[in-house]
């Protein structure tokens, strides 16, 4: 019996390694990515390297991402651990930040320039 793929192919970066090619085709084909991975690992090391590859780059060059769909409000797209990772990335860049105006504001050239001011 003949399946009818009535949705299209998509990239899926949210949901790949990569570039989302192997995500969307196992959604496109509605089987898990893993499957599709393992399949995509297993013909590069039975001789279909360069086609794999081949095969990869074009899918990743011609598919478009996948239209975001607009969540529920209040919901957030990100799976809790990307949510974490975010927030540590967050967190770091405004550690930086704090330690870069700590050293200006402690450094000889701001009690210079305030002196100056106070003039």
């Amino acid at each position: 019996m003949a399946r009818a793929f009535k949705q299209p192919l998509y990239l899926r970066p949210d949901d790949g390694m990569f570039k989302g090619v192997c995500a969307g085709v196992a959604h496109y084909l509605d089987v898990p990515v893993k499957l599709v991975r393992i399949i995509v690992v297993l013909s590069m090391f039975f001789g279909l390297f360069l086609l794999t590859i081949v095969a990869y780059a074009i899918l990743a060059y011609w598919l478009e991402p996948a239209p975001s769909v607009e969540e529920p409000a209040g919901r957030s797209r990100l799976d809790p651990a990307r949510q974490l990772d975010l927030l540590e990335l967050q967190l770091q860049d405004g550690d930086q930040r704090l330690r870069e105006v700590e050293r200006y504001v402690t450094s000889d050239a701001f009690g210079l320039r305030n002196r100056f001011r106070q003039l």
